[in-house]
């Protein structure tokens, strides 16, 4: 009796080990899908905000709140179980998404940058903010809801995809843990970010009713900032759209042997690197530059074919 207790207990003992290896397992390629998607999170992180602006105060945080609740069902529901379907039975397919992917955050990035220099140069077209007037609060809401959780497919779309390429040579239940993980983590790192930035004004109007006089300047400061805070955060993002996009576009090529341009890219990366008096980090800078570069190339001929196709139809 005493005998088959000790068996079942070092049974038990294994079995806890064998847990508790599979959940390290689990939290490694988590993290390290995370790192790999960080790009495209700085961009989701500086996009979203915009989406709850414009909104009283009292209705700010439940907007955030019901773009993460969408952002949790494109992941859990459409994302997820597609990547792990990707990864049973269609690997091959990961790396033409991703380039896809890279190629859209090109587009969009690279469209972001000539409609402000539209607007600079006095040609935005102010039609779209007529409409928007014309809509109630709560359809105007409901409006920006939509559009950013459909933004947010996107997004999500892509570092799914990165993080299921990341950790493609692990089994299917590491997978599967690891993208729940990243899906969770992101979510709430994202908008547990977009919460704060617009809540931050509101914040700084509390502290400049304090009685510190300290405490007054800095909400003030607070205030004052925030445009500029909300102006940085575009920037950015757009930047880290290309830098993501174009480096997914480089290692993509590089997969299918279509070397030329990651090579050219890898070498002026390494020459940066080990110039006299520069570090790692400048290569990894040009890298990334370099990368941005590509990417607005690509996105400038998405945008002409775009504007043609859409000429041609009306």
């Amino acid at each position: 009796m005493a005998s088959g207790l000790a068996a079942l207990l070092d049974d038990v003992a294994a079995i806890a080990k064998l847990a508790a290896a599979s959940l390290d397992d689990v939290t490694a390629a988590a993290g390290k899908a995370g790192s790999k998607a960080i790009g495209v999170v700085v961009d989701d992180a500086a996009v979203t905000p915009g989406y709850a602006m414009g909104f009283t105060p009292d209705r700010e945080l439940p907007i955030v709140w019901k773009i993460a609740l969408g952002s949790l069902r494109n992941k859990f529901l459409f994302l997820l179980p597609g990547a792990l379907l990707l990864s049973a039975f269609a690997s091959w397919a990961v790396t033409p998404i991703l380039m896809l992917g890279g190629a859209y955050l090109c587009f969009e990035a690279t469209e972001k940058i000539i409609e402000a220099v539209a607007k600079s140069a006095g040609k935005a077209d102010a039609a779209p903010q007529v409409s928007q007037l014309a809509l109630s609060s709560a359809a105007l809401e409901a409006q920006k809801v939509s559009g950013a959780i459909r933004t947010d497919l996107i997004l999500s779309g892509e570092i799914m995809a990165i993080a299921l390429a990341t950790v493609a040579d692990r089994p299917l239940a590491i997978q599967a843990g690891a993208l729940v993980i990243v899906s969770l983590g992101i979510t709430a790192a994202v908008y547990g970010v977009v919460g704060l930035i617009v809540k931050m004004d509101d914040i700084g109007v509390h502290l400049a009713r304090r009685d510190s006089t300290v405490t007054r300047t800095f909400g003030r400061g607070l205030v004052k900032s925030m445009p500029h805070l909300l102006q940085g955060l575009s920037v950015v993002g757009t930047a880290a759209m290309l830098w993501v996009g174009g480096g997914i576009i480089v290692h993509g090529l590089e997969h299918f042997d279509l070397t030329l341009v990651p090579h050219l890219i890898e070498r002026l990366s390494a020459w940066v690197a080990h110039a006299p008096g520069v570090g790692a980090i400048a290569g990894w800078i040009a890298f990334a530059v370099c990368s941005a570069v590509l990417g607005i190339i690509i996105g400038g001929v998405i945008v002409a074919l775009v504007h043609a196709v859409s000429k041609r139809r009306h």
